[in-house]
């Protein structure tokens, strides 16, 4: 049967997230991307269904779009009041979701929406395995002739998109002096307002509050499952983030939202200065990026 687990692209990496509800919803709003870049992710869904067709499976070309609102915008431009507003009620976006599950499961079509659920949820044990199979190889293929890059999977797509980032904020973001400057002064504050911090690069300071909720949630849900360890492993950069999406019903997840909320407002009053010079440079990296790995 089909697992309850998909991938989305945030911060520098791919995540993997298993098990729970759906998509998370940071201080930046998601891009759809330039009309060349849908192009391209509609021309590899072609390629990958018919490919999928030629070796006898049933895959439906599909595009996960995200419904980006006026106040998305704002919040991605680095406006104090549409990031205060947002943050007042959802924190970071983390345990939100677990608060208020329609506004998040409603943020996009959700992947329920997507066809070839229905379809690999139909097929038996044996037959789901031959179908992911073919499914990477598919995907791999599509992404060569399509985007013209050398990958042996989906996963290796990810790891390839995911350095390829990475560089470009080192080149960019973490080396510019302004930003430099501005993420020390926001560090400055986090640590007298008694947080820790072990990085301070002005993306790890963009990253940070959200991470450490992100890692609280990935904890949780490890500590519900018994087939795993309880610690997640160490990651290289570049390889993908598994979370273990906790199963929390909404009086459960209050307490943590509260801390979240705190937090957030916390992080957001410090980078007043730093986020409105850093999320318009850091989106333009990730329009950058999603025009050379647009899926």
């Amino acid at each position: 049967m089909l697992t309850r687990s998909r991938q989305i692209v945030l911060a520098v990496t791919a995540l993997t997230l298993i098990g729970g509800c759906g998509g998370a919803a940071g201080s930046a709003a998601p891009s759809t991307g330039a009309p060349a870049t849908k192009d391209k992710r509609y021309q590899v869904e072609a390629a990958k269904a018919d490919c999928m067709k030629q070796k006898g499976f049933k895959y439906v070309a599909f595009v996960q779009e995200w419904k980006v609102s006026h106040e998305d915008e704002e919040r991605a431009a680095g406006d104090y009041q549409a990031m205060q507003k947002y943050r007042e009620k959802y924190g970071f976006g983390v345990f939100a979701e677990h608060v208020y599950p329609d506004v998040f499961n409603g943020q996009d079509a959700g992947p329920e929406s997507n066809p070839n659920g229905k379809i690999q949820s139909a097929l038996s044990k044996a037959q789901i395995s031959a179908y992911h199979k073919a499914l990477d190889s598919c995907t791999a293929t599509a992404i060569n002739q399509v985007l013209g890059l050398n990958v042996k999977s989906d996963m290796d797509y990810h790891k390839q998109a995911a350095k390829a980032r990475i560089q470009a904020i080192e080149r960019t973001l973490n080396s510019d002096p302004t930003l430099v400057e501005l993420a020390s002064a926001m560090a400055t504050c986090l640590k007298g307002k008694g947080y820790s911090l072990s990085e301070v690069t002005p993306k790890a300071m963009a990253e940070y509050g959200r991470q450490s909720f992100l890692d609280l949630w990935d904890r949780l849900g490890r500590e519900q499952k018994d087939d795993v360890p309880d610690v997640a492993p160490s990651r290289k950069d570049g390889e993908p983030w598994t979370f273990y999406v906790p199963t929390l019903t909404p009086e459960q997840a209050k307490p943590y939202l509260q801390r979240e909320i705190k937090a957030a407002l916390d992080d957001l009053e410090c980078g007043r200065d730093f986020y409105p010079v850093y999320l318009p440079k850091d989106n333009a990296v990730e329009k950058q990026a999603a025009e050379q790995y647009p899926l």
